[in-house]
């Protein structure tokens, strides 16, 4: 069962409806589109353009720039990756890491995400872009993929582990990892160092119908896996400039100020983690 309980079926609803322009507008710059943030120094100059319409599109541009230079930098993390691995992209959202993760390293990509209209979006970009061949996506749930254990070198969650329960997550990656496969993770996680969530951290949970986990659970959960830590990358401060921007942008939803006032804070962390699967 692809859905297996009501929570993962709000989840689905909320993706299934969802047309941010934050989301849209950005990928229609370059045709691949994300669900996350953005990573490194901004380009503030864009909102020193007079004229409205160039200087909107301009702050459009930046922005994907700075999600891609993050999709890119989870990349990076994933090993030594040939044409011939398959790799698995958890909560796939339209599908744009898959995309970038071929056009890197010329191999398989799977994705999964348990949203129907996100998996038939981003099966069109693959298409258009004439990689559906290597590249395709499933209406599937990434806690019990159905996919061959031991099947993929790599697998990864961008953005995506606050929707699910991390034993079950990590569970079901270190079944799918071949032995010395990476996993790797970017996302938001509360500091459990403060003690419990700040107001700001449950802000963005009732904002994006989510559970952000506290940054311990991490690695237990991947103790309890087989799935060794062997890169922690702390992004905090090089995701606040991404965030200043969208502020300032056409695109702000309007949480902007919330996770600028988490992460400076103390309370909330946005982190890469690399582990191997042993």
């Amino acid at each position: 069962m692809t859905i297996a309980s009501d929570y993962q079926s709000d989840v689905a609803d909320y993706w299934n409806a969802e047309r941010n322009p934050v989301n849209l507008r950005l990928g229609d710059v370059s045709g691949i589109y994300h669900h996350h943030y953005g990573i490194g120094a901004a380009d503030r100059s864009v909102l020193d353009i007079e004229d409205e319409k160039a200087r909107d599109e301009a702050v459009i541009r930046e922005l994907h720039r700075l999600e891609n230079d993050q999709a890119a930098f989870l990349l990076g993390h994933l090993g030594d990756i040939r044409p011939e691995h398959r790799l698995l992209d958890a909560g796939c959202g339209r599908g744009g890491s898959s995309i970038l993760a071929n056009a890197a390293f010329g191999c398989r990509v799977d994705g999964v995400s348990i949203s129907r209209k996100q998996v038939d979006f981003a099966n069109e970009r693959a298409a258009e872009r004439g990689v559906a061949d290597k590249v395709r996506f499933h209406f599937r749930n990434m806690l019990d993929t159905g996919f061959e254990s031991g099947s993929f070198q790599a697998s990864w969650n961008n953005e995506s582990t606050m929707y699910v329960v991390l034993d079950d997550l990590f569970a079901e990656h270190s079944r799918l990892l071949a032995r010395g496969g990476r996993y790797v993770t970017i996302t938001g996680c509360y500091n459990d160092v403060y003690g419990l969530p700040s107001r700001a951290v449950s802000t963005i949970n009732a904002h994006y119908v989510c559970d952000v986990h506290p940054r311990s659970a991490y690695f237990r959960a991947m103790a309890a896996h087989r799935l060794v830590p062997s890169a922690v990358v702390d992004l905090t401060a090089q995701t606040i400039p991404y965030w200043e921007l969208r502020r300032e942008s056409s695109v702000a939803t309007g949480i902007e100020d919330t996770f600028l006032e988490a992460y400076r804070e103390g309370g909330f962390q946005y982190l890469l983690i690399a582990a191997d699967r042993v």
